[in-house]
């Protein structure tokens, strides 16, 4: 009977070892393949703002496309990808800390701000529409502020911008806490174990009610979970995210801004960007805000209602041909 609890401990053991290497030998696979993707579709500006990566895509009206917390130029050519299509030429940097872009003394929005209007100079990019998602709202304000002469128009996707009360802020729950621990210490491992095991909190902790993905098309679920793995590698992009984690914000003079401005965010975005884009469309003159009554932070079931209205507001504003305008559904409001 002893020898029989041996054999099966030995068995158990052995099968452990063998579960454990193969989990190994896909997470070895899939980090890779995350490397491997950027590493390749990128290029360096110098400039006179130091380096900077950037990438990309398509022919047409220049568009700078800002990422949020998270992302890189990857990202940020994706963000747009479907919104516009192939209409314009996308130009997509690295934020500072993130992927190829060093981080220099001065990280403030400001900077960057700074720091795309280099180059865009550098690209010979007299002027942009600007489009800013998350956190990136924040540069793409101060590049409207900043350098208006080379902001066409200015749309903000869920900013993470300045508000006098009610703070964008990561969702507090002890789940959350933890991702924001991993993310902090650059965890790929982590947070690929948990895409797999627990994609409910990481779903969570990027701004969305995981109950709303789960009661979303699998198409959307789809593209959900793509954002999640678009993180990977999370320790390439970790210096960024701890720069946007701590941001400086403070109020600026919205009302000089006069590029044409969208505002677009959703009443249950766990970031809680609802009363930041607010503020930005009264302090913005002529600002348009549309505000979702569902779809968290990443507007899931909206994606082609924010593709006609983008749409619709470049070509009110003189930048793209209009297609048949779209009605708002009845789960949004304007101002």
């Amino acid at each position: 009977m002893a020898a029989m609890r041996r054999i099966g401990w030995g068995l158990s053991v052995i099968a452990a070892v063998i579960a454990g290497g193969l989990v190994l030998l896909f997470y070895s696979n899939e980090i890779g393949r995350a490397r491997s993707a950027v590493d390749k579709g990128w290029q360096i500006a110098n400039t006179v703002a130091g380096p900077i990566e950037y990438a990309e895509k398509g022919d047409g009206i220049p568009l700078l496309s800002i990422h949020g917390a998270g992302g890189g130029w990857d990202q940020g050519l994706t963000n747009v990808a479907d919104l516009v299509g192939d209409r314009f030429r996308v130009i997509a940097p690295s934020r500072f800390g993130y992927l190829g872009t060093p981080i220099p003394t001065d990280v403030s929005p400001a900077a960057q701000a700074d720091a795309h209007k280099t180059l865009l100079s550098t690209l010979m990019v007299d002027k942009a529409i600007v489009f800013g998602v998350s956190a990136g709202a924040r540069s793409a304000i101060e590049l409207a502020l900043r350098h208006p002469d080379y902001v066409s128009a200015l749309i903000l996707i869920v900013p993470g911008t300045f508000t006098p009360q009610n703070p964008v802020m990561v969702e507090g729950s002890r789940g959350s806490a933890f991702v924001l621990w991993l993310v902090n210490a650059g965890a790929d491992f982590a947070w690929w174990a948990m895409e797999k095991i627990a994609p409910s909190v990481l779903i969570r902790f990027i701004g969305v009610p995981p109950e709303l993905v789960e009661a979303a098309s699998a198409k959307e679920q789809d593209r959900v979970l793509d954002i999640v793995r678009s993180v990977e590698p999370l320790s390439r992009r970790f210096p960024g995210i701890n720069i946007d984690s701590a941001p400086d914000l403070q109020g600026l003079a919205l009302k000089e801004i006069s590029a044409p401005t969208l505002l677009v965010t959703a009443r249950d975005d766990l970031f809680n960007t609802l009363p930041a884009a607010k503020f930005a469309a009264n302090s913005i003159p002529d600002a348009k805000l549309v505000v979702y009554d569902t779809g968290g932070h990443l507007l899931v079931g909206h994606e082609d209602d924010v593709r006609a209205v983008v749409s619709d507001f470049l070509a009110g504003a003189g930048l793209a041909p209009s297609p048949k305008s779209t009605a708002p559904t009845a789960s949004s409001t304007q101002q």
